[in-house]
């Protein structure tokens, strides 16, 4: 895909309820140019997929669509296998729908843990307490080093564009003279989605939850939020349902091969379900 290209995908993904963020595509574009593909039928797109080389080991295969009325002649394998063969040796991590998730179990991928997404109006919000600030005031160095306790390669060009584009707006808890928590909430075609949520412990999250919320006010205060949390932190899970959300949709994040040991229990939003 050209880089304009790319919001063809994010199109899509929306007519499948995957509520893709306003700006999710220009911030994808940062990463690997070459690894959206698109699939064309007499002159016409057919089926989109990304898979993003984040470094020389990692990669993360999204956008995995094909347009209803051709599915079921092969052009998804044709795409599958071009966006694979993308990836090389890397290990490729996915989250991918249920319903497919025999199908990647084909092509090597494993199951590591389901993913929740959370959604409704938030409840109970605290007062952010003192030591929450706009994440623009924290180093950048200072927030790439702690996803790469949560991610399992570098992405900093990603992140970069995730931070300060339009609309997102990020929050951040220092403690000590030191970041226990961050996270970033963005407007999507329904409601805003918080991601990532980063966070030391479950208070910190909460802070950092409440802060975000009460920082895009009246926009979202009546209307939907939604929170990506991966099913094996209970603490992240308790929090989503602490504030009201109930389960909207499930993922399976799966790898084809081992990745870098990750704190999983600091993850309690999900930044992308495309990208990761």
């Amino acid at each position: 895909m050209r880089p304009e290209e790319i919001a063809i995908a994010a199109d899509w993904a929306a007519a499948e309820g995957w509520n893709p963020g306003h700006g999710d595509a220009q911030c994808f574009a940062t990463v690997d140019p070459q690894g959206f593909l698109i699939g064309e039928l007499d002159g016409a797109s057919a089926a989109t997929i990304s898979c993003v080389n984040y470094d020389e080991k990692f990669a993360f295969l999204g956008f995995y669509i094909v347009r209803p009325e051709l599915r079921s002649r092969g052009h998804g394998l044709r795409i599958w296998n071009a966006a694979i063969a993308h990836a090389g040796a890397r290990t490729i991590g996915l989250d991918g729908v249920v319903a497919q998730q025999d199908n990647y179990k084909k092509s090597g991928f494993v199951l590591a843990y389901p993913n929740i997404r959370y959604g409704g109006t938030v409840a109970a919000l605290a007062t952010p307490p003192p030591g929450v600030i706009p994440l623009a005031d924290v180093a950048f160095a200072t927030i790439a080093a702690d996803n790469a306790t949560v991610f399992p390669a570098p992405r900093a060009a990603f992140l970069r564009a995730w931070v300060t584009a339009r609309g997102h707006v990020g929050r951040a808890l220092v403690r000590d003279g030191r970041l226990a928590a961050w996270g970033v909430i963005r407007p999507c075609r329904t409601g805003c989605k918080i991601g990532p949520l980063v966070a030391d412990d479950r208070a910190a999250a909460e802070a950092v939850l409440a802060a975000l919320v009460t920082a895009v006010g009246g926009q979202v205060l009546s209307d939907q939020v939604f929170l990506d949390v991966p099913s094996v932190n209970r603490a992240a899970v308790a929090l989503a349902q602490g504030h009201g959300l109930a389960p909207v949709f499930e993922t399976a994040r799966m790898y084809t091969g081992s990745i870098r040991p990750l704190r999983l229990e600091r993850v309690f939003g999900v930044t992308s379900f495309e990208l990761g």
